[in-house]
C-alpha cells in the first residue's frame, strides 16, 4: 500500500510538469482553434539559447530565465506570422463566407507549415549547441523530506505548486478580466466579436504571445530541475503537452492540469509494474485511445476556459 501511494505521489509530481508544458498549448488551441506543432520547438530553441548563455557567457540563472521567456515570445511571433496569418480580423470575416472545403484546406496548410517550422527551429537549436547533452543552470534540491514511509522532493513539490498556480491564475484571468472576456468572445464567435468592436487580430497575437511565454516558463522550470537539455526536449514538450491537453479536454485550461496529473500517475504505475520501455508505450497508447475513442471533455467543450 505504501509503494502504491508513493508511486501515485511521484506520478502527480511528474504530471505537474506535463500540465505545465501543456498549458500554453491548450490556451493557443482554445482561442485560435489551430494546433501549433512548432510549440515544443519554440521552447527548445529558447532553452538552447539560455543554455548557450549559461555555458559560454556565464550568465546568472535569473538572466537565463528572463532570456528564455523573452525568446519564446519572439519565436512565437515568428511562428504566428508565418503559420497563422489568417488570424487577422479582416480574414476572420472572410472566413465566414469560405466553403467548408476551403476552411479545411487552410487548417491543413497551417498545420503543415507549423510542422515545417518545427524542423527549422529544431535545427537552429542544434546548430547553436551541437552537443547532444548541454548543461543548464540547476535549481534542484538534493535533500528529500521523509514523512513516515513516504519520501517527498521539495523541488518537485514547488513545480507542482507552480503548475497549479499558473493554471488557476490563468483561468481566473480568462473569467474575470476584460481581456479574458475578449478572448472567450473571439474563441466562441469571431465575427460577432469583431462586430462589437473587439480587435480580433490583436487578441489573437496577444494570446499567442502569452501561450509562447508560458512555454518558456515551463521550459525553464523543468530544465532547471534536470540541469541539462537535449535535442529531444522539443519533441518531449509537444508529445507530453498534447497528450495532457487531450486527456483533460484540449482547449480547457483547467482540464490540461488534471490531464497532466493523470498522465503522470499512469506513467509512474506502468513503469513500476512493467518497466521504463512500457512507460513510453503508455503515453502513445493513451494518445491513441483519446484520438480513436474521444471522450466528453475532448469532444464537447463549450468554452476553452
Amino acid at each position: 500500500m505504501a509503494d502504491l501511494l508513493q508511486r501515485t505521489i511521484d506520478g502527480i509530481c511528474d504530471g505537474s510538469a506535463y500540465a505545465l508544458v501543456g498549458l500554453g498549448l491548450s490556451l493557443s488551441f482554445g482561442i485560435l482553434k489551430r494546433l501549433n506543432l512548432a510549440y515544443g520547438a519554440t521552447a527548445m530553441l529558447a532553452a538552447y539559447l539560455g543554455a548557450w548563455l549559461y555555458s559560454t557567457q556565464s550568465a546568472p540563472i535569473w538572466l537565463v530565465g528572463m532570456v528564455i521567456v523573452a525568446a519564446t515570445i519572439v519565436i512565437g511571433r515568428y511562428v504566428e506570422w508565418l503559420c497563422f496569418p489568417q488570424n487577422s480580423a479582416d480574414l476572420t470575416l472572410q472566413r465566414s463566407t469560405v466553403p467548408a472545403a476551403g476552411r479545411d484546406g487552410r487548417e491543413v496548410v497551417a498545420l503543415a507549415s507549423s510542422f515545417a517550422l518545427w524542423m527549422q527551429l529544431e535545427q537552429l537549436a542544434i546548430h547553436l549547441l551541437p552537443r547532444h547533452l548541454n548543461a543548464f543552470p540547476s535549481l534542484a534540491f538534493r535533500e528529500e523530506w521523509a514523512m513516515g514511509v513516504l519520501v517527498l522532493r521539495p523541488d518537485r513539490l514547488i513545480l507542482l505548486m507552480l503548475a497549479l498556480t499558473l493554471t488557476f491564475a490563468l483561468h481566473g484571468y480568462l473569467q474575470h478580466s476584460r481581456v479574458g472576456l475578449a478572448w472567450r468572445a473571439c474563441a466562441d464567435q469571431r465575427v460577432a466579436a469583431h462586430l462589437t468592436g473587439i480587435r480580433v487580430g490583436r487578441m489573437y497575437r496577444l494570446a499567442f504571445a502569452l501561450a509562447s511565454a508560458l512555454s518558456g516558463v515551463a521550459a525553464f522550470a523543468i530544465l532547471s530541475l534536470d540541469g541539462q537539455v537535449t535535442p529531444m526536449f522539443g519533441m518531449w514538450v509537444l508529445l507530453k503537452g498534447l497528450t495532457a491537453a487531450m486527456l483533460g479536454g484540449i482547449g480547457s485550461v483547467r482540464g490540461v492540469f488534471f490531464g497532466g496529473l493523470l498522465l503522470g500517475i499512469v506513467e509512474s504505475h506502468v513503469q513500476a509494474l512493467l518497466g521504463a520501455v512500457w512507460r513510453e508505450f503508455a503515453v502513445y497508447f493513451l494518445l491513441f485511445i483519446v484520438l480513436v475513442f474521444p471522450w466528453r471533455p475532448y469532444t464537447a467543450r463549450q468554452s476553452f476556459a
